[in-house]
C-alpha cells in the first residue's frame, strides 16, 4: 500500500545553533486493497462451510479493515460496492444460514471501522425492503452467541427501513391470513422486536436503541405508540435495580433508548413526557450506582431532558468567534473580528424577553454539575458536554450562574475528579462562546492552578488528567477568542503550560519571557516534590538554566534554596541541598568563561550558608533514620559539586566534617534500606573523589601525607570489616582515589583487594564486596609503566598479581538463595580485564605475557558460551572488543587470524549475543581452535546440558554441526574426545558441570558422534569414560545418577570387553538402594535393547525385554534381585556378589 511521508523541519537560527527538528508521519493515502477485498468477499460462498478457511478469510479481512481505524474516511468511496456484493449473497435464496451469518459478520467489521452512523445510511431502505428485513430479523435467535453480528446489523438495517415516508399500516394489507388467523401489524412487530432486543446482553442492545430512536419518532408511530412505549420504559426503569447483571443490562437498554429518543425526537412531541421521565430518574438515584455506564447514561439522558425543557434557540449573548481554525483565528484581521463581534446588549435583552425557564432546568443543571465530580472520566465528559449544551439555551444571567457553579469545582477541598470535570466544562463553555471575556479574569487563575495540579496519594500522585484537561482548556480558548481578548493572559498561561515541561525544555527557557517563570516553578513546585526522581531532574534542570540568568540564580534563587536546605520539610531539604550544589557548579562554569571565581558571583552570606549546611544537619541529628537516607546522598552531592567548583575551603574545619560524613556513611551502610544503598554508595564515591582532588593536595600532584596514610589505611582495614556493605564501600573508595593519593600505596591497596577476593571466594561469602573489589582493581588510578615502581604504577613486577586476581574471579560460581550470585563477580571481572588490558596495551604492552593474554581470551570464550544470556552477551562483546581493537592493539591473542575470519569486524555490531540462535553458531567454531577448545567446550557443556529450551536447542545444534565436520578426521575427533575427558576429569566433583556434562554426553552418544570409535574394540575413549562414570555409583544425587544411567546405555554401542563392563554397571544399578534409580535403569535398558539388538542373544532377547518391562523394580531388593540375576545370566555377565558388612 502506498504510504505518504511528510517531513517538516525548522532551523533553530541562522547560525545553526539549534538542531533541525524533523517530524515524520506515515499516513495511508488511499484504500489500495480493493482487489484483495473483492477476492475475499467473493470467496465467502466457498469458505463458509469449512472452519479453517472461514477463520483465515475473516482474519485477513479484519487485518485489512483495521488498518483504516484512524482514517476511516478512506473507505467511503468503496463502502457501497462492498455492501452491495455482500447483500447479493444475503438476498439470494440459495444462500444457507451459515453464509448469511458470515456475510453479516463482514458487514459488522466494516461498520465497526467506519462507524454505524455513516454506514447504516448506505443500507437500501425502500418499501420493498421492509418486509424481507423484518422477516429475517424475526427468524433470529437472540440467545445464539455466535450470530450476534447478524442481529446487530439487521437492527441497523431495520432502523433505516423505518424512514420510508408512508404510513406503515399501508404495508399490512389484509391482516387475516389464509387460515383465518389474524396477523400482527408491522408497527407492532417492529416495536416488539425493539423491546425484546433492548434487554439482551450483547451489542444488539445498542442497535435496538437506534431502532427505537428512528421508529418511535415516526409521525404515525408516535401518535399511536409513543406514550405506551415511554410508559413501558419508565416502568422497566422503576422496577429494576443495579444489583444483578441481568438488571444492569435491562437498565442500560432502557436508558440508551430514552437518551437516543430524546436526542432525535421533536421537542413538541416529547415535552409533555419530559417531567415524568426526569422524576423517574430522580427516584432512581443513578448517580449513586456502582456502574459507570449507568451513571453516564443517566447524565446523558438528563442533559437531553434539559434541552427538551428549553427552547431550541441559539443564545444571542454568546461570544461570536470568527473561525474554528486556530491559525485562522490568530491571523484574522481586526476588521473581520469587529464584524463578528458580540451582539449588542439592547438586541440581546430584546431577544430574551418572554423567555420563561421551567423549574425542572434547575434540577437538570444540579445533576450535571454533580456529574462533573464523578469518579469516571466518561461520566464527567458527558456532564461537561451537557453543561455546554444546556447553558447555550439559557439567558445570560442564568448562564453566568452556571459558570459560577462550575468555578466552584476548583476548590482545594474538592477531589481531582472535580478539578478534571471543571476543566472539561470550561473547555466546552469556551469552545461554544458561552464563557464571556469578562469572566476570563476569574477563570485564568484557576486554569493556571490546574496546569500545575498534583496531589499525593500514598506512594504515587494524581493530577495528570487535570493537567491534560487544563491544556485542553487553553487550546479551546485559543480557538474561541480573538487575540486581543487573550493578550493580557498569554504570557501567564504560556509560562504555566511550559512549566509542565521544564525538566526537558531548556530550549524554551532561552526565551526571556519564560526563563524566570520556569526557574520559579522549579523552586516552588519541583524541588520539594514527593518523587525523588522529579527532585533530581529538577536540580539538573536548574543547573542547565543557570547560564541563561546567572545573576538571578546567584542573587535570588540560591538564597531561597539555602533557606529550604535547612528547613523542616524533608523532601524540600533534600531537593534544595542538591540544587544548591548544582547551581554553584553551574555558576563556576559560567565564571570560567568570564574569568571570575564562584565566590565573586555569590554573596559571602551564601558562601557561609553553603559551608554550614552539613554542620546544621549534624547538630540537628538529621543524618539518622529514614531522613538520613535522603540527607546523606544529598550532602555527598553537595560536597562533590562544591569541590568541583573549587570553593575556598582548604584547611577549613568543614573539610574534616565532610570527610567524617563520608566515612560514617561507609561504616553505617548496613543500616540503610536496600533500595537506597546503591544511590548512597554512588554519591559518596563521587564526593570522595572530588574532595580528595581539590583539598588533599599539599602541592600540585603531591598528596597530603597525613591524609593519604589515614585514608588508605582506613579503607584497607575496612575491607576486613564484618559488615558486607562496609567492605563494599571501602573497596569502592579505594578505587576512586586520585592518582596522587595512590602514589606509594599501590601495593597495599592491591594486596588488600586481592585478599578480599581470594578469602571470600573460598568461603563463598561477601559476594557483593568481592564484586566491588574486582571493580576497584581496574579503577585504581595507577597507570602502567614497564619499569615503574610496583608501589605506584602497574608494572612488570605486579601485573601478574593483578591479572591473577581478575582471572581467578572469572571462575566464581558462588550460589545462594538468590541464585548464581557469582555471575556479578564474573561480570565485574570481565569489565575490569578489558579496562586493565586496554590500559596496559596502550602504555606498556611489553608487560603483557602470551600466557596472560591466552588465559584471558580463553576465559572470555568460556563465558561467551555459557547459558545466561546477559553474561554471555557481556563476555562476547568484550571478546570482540579486544580482538578488533586497533588503538591500542592487544598483543599475543592466540589464533588471531582465524578469529578474525570467524568474527569479522561487522560482527561487533551485527552479532546478537543475547539470541542463542545467533550466538552459538559463531561460538561453536572456536572448538576448531586448539587453544580455545577446552574452555569453549566447558562453556558449551552447561548450555547444552541446561534446562532453557532455546539455549539447549541452539547450543546442541551448533555442537553437533561441529562434530559432523570432524567425523571423518580421526585425529580431530580424538583430540575432541581427549578434551571431553579432560573436562569430565577436572569437574568430576563439581555438580554444576558434571550433571550438565553427562546430559551433553548422552546427546553426543545418542547422535552417534563417535561412530568411528565404536569400530575399534575397547577404544581408550570408552574405557576412560566408563572409569570416570564409575565414580558416581556411590552418589546420592538422583539427577546425577539418572544422567549417568543414560550415558552408560549410550556406551553400550562400543565393542569389546568394555561392553560387558558397561552391562555390569547397569545391572548393579538395577539393585540400587533407591527404587526410582532401579526403575529408571530398567526403563533405559529396555530402550537400549530396542536400539542395540546385538547386545543380547536373539533367543533370549524377548525374554529379557519382557522381564525388564513387567517387573516392578520399585519392590524391595529381595524381590528384584532374582530378576536381576536372571538378566545377568541372559546377558552373559557374572552375577554381582553381595558384600557382607564387617562389624568390628
Amino acid at each position: 500500500m502506498p504510504l505518504s511521508e511528510t517531513e517538516n523541519g525548522f532551523s533553530g537560527g541562522e547560525g545553526g545553533g539549534e538542531a533541525d527538528a524533523i517530524v515524520q508521519t506515515c499516513v495511508l493515502g488511499s484504500f489500495s486493497e480493493r482487489g484483495e477485498t473483492t477476492a475475499l468477499i467473493s470467496s465467502l460462498p466457498e469458505v463458509h462451510g469449512d472452519l479453517g478457511p472461514r477463520e483465515s478469510t475473516t482474519e485477513r479481512f479484519l487485518v485489512i479493515m483495521n488498518r483504516y481505524q484512524e482514517q476511516p474516511h478512506l473507505l467511503d468511496p468503496h463502502l457501497e460496492w462492498m455492501l452491495n456484493m455482500i447483500l447479493d449473497f444475503i438476498r439470494s435464496e440459495k444462500s444457507p444460514p451459515s453464509l448469511v451469518h458470515l456475510c453479516f459478520k463482514f458487514l459488522y467489521v466494516i461498520c465497526k471501522v467506519r462507524g454505524y452512523k455513516i454506514f447504516m445510511q448506505l443500507f437500501p431502505h425502500e418499501v420493498a425492503d421492509v418486509q424481507p428485513v423484518l422477516d429475517l430479523m424475526s427468524r433470529q435467535d437472540p440467545s445464539d452467541s455466535e450470530t450476534w453480528e447478524t442481529r446487530y446489523m439487521l437492527l441497523l438495517w431495520l432502523s433505516m427501513t423505518c424512514l420510508i415516508p408512508f404510513d406503515l399500516s399501508r404495508l399490512d394489507g389484509h391482516l387475516e391470513s389464509d387460515g383465518g388467523k389474524a396477523r400482527e401489524p408491522i408497527m407492532d412487530r417492529i416495536l416488539a422486536i425493539a423491546k425484546s432486543y433492548l434487554v439482551v446482553s450483547d451489542s444488539a442492545r445498542n442497535a435496538a436503541s437506534v431502532l427505537v430512536s428512528k421508529f418511535v419518532t415516526r409521525p404515525d408511530v408516535k401518535q399511536k405508540r409513543l406514550g405506551d412505549f415511554l410508559d413501558w420504559n419508565l416502568a422497566t426503569i422503576s422496577q429494576t435495580n443495579d444489583q444483578s447483571l441481568r438488571n444492569i443490562v435491562v437498565l442500560d437498554g432502557a436508558l440508551q433508548s430514552l437518551a437516543k429518543l430524546f436526542k432525535h425526537g421533536k421537542r413538541d412531541d416529547l415535552l409533555q413526557y419530559a417531567p415524568a421521565v426526569l422524576q423517574c430518574l430522580e427516584k432512581k438515584h443513578l448517580s449513586e450506582s456502582s456502574e459507570a455506564m449507568l451513571r453516564k447514561l443517566g447524565v446523558k439522558l438528563t442533559q437531553r431532558l434539559g434541552l427538551t425543557f428549553l427552547k431550541p434557540r441559539l443564545a444571542a449573548w454568546r461570544y461570536q468567534r470568527g473561525n474554528r481554525s486556530l491559525a485562522a483565528n490568530l491571523s484574522m484581521s481586526q476588521s473581520a473580528a469587529d464584524s463578528t463581534g458580540a451582539t449588542s446588549e439592547v438586541e440581546t435583552k430584546e431577544q430574551e424577553e418572554d423567555y420563561d425557564i421551567p423549574e425542572e432546568v434547575e434540577t437538570v443543571i444540579e445533576h450535571l454539575l454533580l456529574g462533573l465530580k464523578d469518579k469516571e472520566t466518561i461520566v464527567r465528559w458527558s456532564a461537561a458536554k451537557g453543561i455546554g449544551r444546556v447553558t447555550g439555551r439559557l439567558p445570560k444571567e442564568l448562564a453566568d450562574e452556571v459558570v459560577g457553579s462550575v468555578l466552584d469545582c476548583f476548590s482545594f477541598q474538592e477531589t481531582d475528579n472535580a478539578w478534571h470535570g471543571g476543566c472539561l466544562a470550561l473547555a466546552e463553555l469556551g469552545r461554544r462562546g458561552l464563557l464571556l471575556p469578562s469572566r476570563l479574569t476569574d477563570v485564568v487563575p484557576l486554569i493556571i492552578k490546574s496546569l500545575i495540579y498534583e496531589e499525593k496519594r500514598g506512594a504515587c500522585s494524581v493530577g495528570s488528567n487535570v493537567r491534560d484537561a487544563a491544556c485542553y482548556v487553553c487550546w479551546s480558548f485559543a480557538r474561541a477568542y480573538e487575540p486581543k481578548e487573550l493578550k493580557p493572559f498569554v504570557t501567564q498561561i504560556a509560562s504555566s503550560v511550559f512549566n509542565n515541561m521544564t525538566l526537558s525544555c531548556v530550549y524554551i527557557a532561552g526565551f526571556p519571557e519564560y526563563t524566570k517563570s520556569m526557574i520559579d516553578h522549579l523552586v516552588a513546585m519541583k524541588i520539594n516534590h514527593w518523587d525523588g526522581m522529579i527532585r533530581e531532574l529538577a536540580t539538573k534542570a536548574l543547573h542547565n538554566l543557570t547560564p541563561q540568568v546567572p545573576d538571578y540564580m546567584a542573587a535570588t534563587v540560591l538564597p531561597q534554596l539555602l533557606k529550604m536546605a535547612v528547613g523542616i520539610d524533608l523532601h524540600g531539604r533534600h531537593g534544595a541541598i542538591q540544587a544548591c550544589g548544582q547551581i554553584t557548579h553551574a555558576l563556576y562554569k559560567v565564571g570560567l568563561q568570564t574569568n571570575r571565581t564562584v565566590v565573586d558571583m555569590i554573596s559571602p552570606e551564601c558562601v557561609d550558608a553553603l559551608k554550614n549546611i552539613h554542620q546544621m544537619l549534624h547538630d540537628r541529628k538529621q543524618y539518622r533514620g529514614f531522613g538520613g537516607e535522603l540527607m546523606r546522598p544529598a550532602i555527598c552531592s553537595l560536597i562533590e559539586k562544591l569541590s568541583l567548583s573549587k570553593m575556598p575551603f582548604k584547611n577549613d574545619p568543614i573539610i574534616t566534617g565532610w570527610q567524617w560524613i563520608i566515612d560514617d556513611t561507609i561504616k553505617t551502610l548496613h543500616l540503610v534500606s536496600s533500595g537506597a544503598k546503591d544511590g548512597i554508595m554512588a554519591a559518596l564515591v563521587s564526593a570522595l573523589s572530588a574532595l580528595c582532588e581539590e583539598y588533599y593536595q599539599a602541592s600540585p600532584g603531591q598528596a597530603d601525607p597525613q591524609m593519604q596514610d589515614a585514608l588508605v589505611s582506613q579503607y584497607t582495614e575496612g575491607l576486613n570489616n564484618p559488615q558486607m556493605l562496609t567492605r563494599c564501600g571501602s573497596a569502592l573508595a579505594l578505587g576512586c582515589l586520585p592518582k596522587f593519593m595512590i602514589h606509594g600505596k599501590l601495593k597495599q591497596i592491591i594486596e588488600g583487594l586481592r585478599q578480599l577476593c581470594a578469602e571470600t571466594q573460598k568461603e563463598g561469602t561477601f559476594t557483593e564486596a568481592r564484586r566491588d573489589a574486582i571493580t576497584s582493581v581496574a579503577h585504581v588510578k595507577a597507570g602502567a609503566c614497564a619499569e615503574g615502581s610496583p608501589d605506584s604504577t602497574l608494572c612488570s613486577a605486579n601485573v601478574d598479581e593483578v591479572y591473577g586476581t581478575l582471572l581467578s574471579s572469572m571462575v566464581d560460581y558462588t550460589t545462594d538463595s538468590r541464585g548464581d550470585v557469582g555471575a556479578w563477580v564474573r561480570e565485574a571481572a570481565m569489565t575490569s580485564l578489558k579496562d586493565v588490558t586496554m590500559l596496559v596495551a596502550s602504555s606498556a604492552p611489553e608487560i603483557l605475557s602470551a600466557d596472560m593474554v591466552k588465559c584471558m581470551m580463553c576465559c572470555l570464550a568460556q563465558q561467551s558460551a555459557e547459558k545466561i544470556d546477559r553474561y554471555r552477551a557481556h563476555a562476547g562483546t568484550i571478546f570482540l572488543h579486544l580482538l578488533h581493537s586497533t588503538d591500542p592493539v592487544v598483543p599475543h591473542i592466540p589464533h588471531r587470524e582465524e578469529l578474525l575470519g570467524i568474527f569479522p569486524i561487522e560482527t561487533t555490531t551485527t552479532l546478537n549475543w543475547n539470541a542463542p540462535s545467533h550466538a552459538f553458531k559463531y561460538i561453536a567454531q572456536l572448538l576448531g581452535l586448539f587453544e580455545y577448545q577446552y574452555h569453549t567446550l566447558l562453556g558449551l557443556t552447561v548450555s547444552v546440558g541446561g534446562i532453557t529450551e532455546s539455549t539447549v536447542h541452539f547450543s546442541s545444534q551448533s555442537l553437533f554441526d561441529h562434530l559432523k565436520l570432524i567425523q571423518s578426521d580421526s585425529a580431530a575427533l580424538g583430540q575432541f574426545g581427549e578434551t571431553l575427558l579432560r573436562i569430565f576429569r577436572d569437574n568430576l566433583h563439581n555438580d554444576r558441570v558434571s550433571v550438565s556434562f553427562l546430559k551433553m554426553l548422552n546427546q553426543i552418544l545418542a547422535n552417534s558422534c563417535f561412530e568411528i570409535f565404536t569400530m575399534q574394540e575397547n577404544h581408550p575413549f570408552c574405557v576412560d569414560l566408563l572409569a570416570l562414570c564409575k565414580e558416581f555409583k556411590k552418589s546420592k544425587d538422583i539427577s546425577k545418577l539418572r544422567a549417568c544411567i543414560s550415558v552408560l546405555c549410550g556406551l553400550i554401542q562400543f565393542q569389546g570387553e568394555v561392553r560387558k563392563k558397561v552391562l555390569s554397571q547397569l545391572l548393579l544399578l538395577l539393585c540400587h538402594s533407591f527404587p526410582v534409580i532401579r526403575k529408571t535403569t530398567a526403563s533405559q535398558m529396555y530402550e537400549m535393547l530396542l536400539t542395540y539388538d546385538d547386545v543380547v542373544d536373539p533367543e533370549v532377547l524377548d525374554d529379557a525385554m519382557t522381564l525388564l518391562s513387567d517387573t516392578n523394580w520399585e519392590s524391595d531388593l529381595a524381590t528384584v534381585r532374582p530378576h536381576r540375576n536372571q538378566l545377568c545370566d541372559w546377558l552373559g555377565v557374572p552375577r554381582p556378589q553381595p558384600v557382607t558388612k564387617v562389624t568390628i
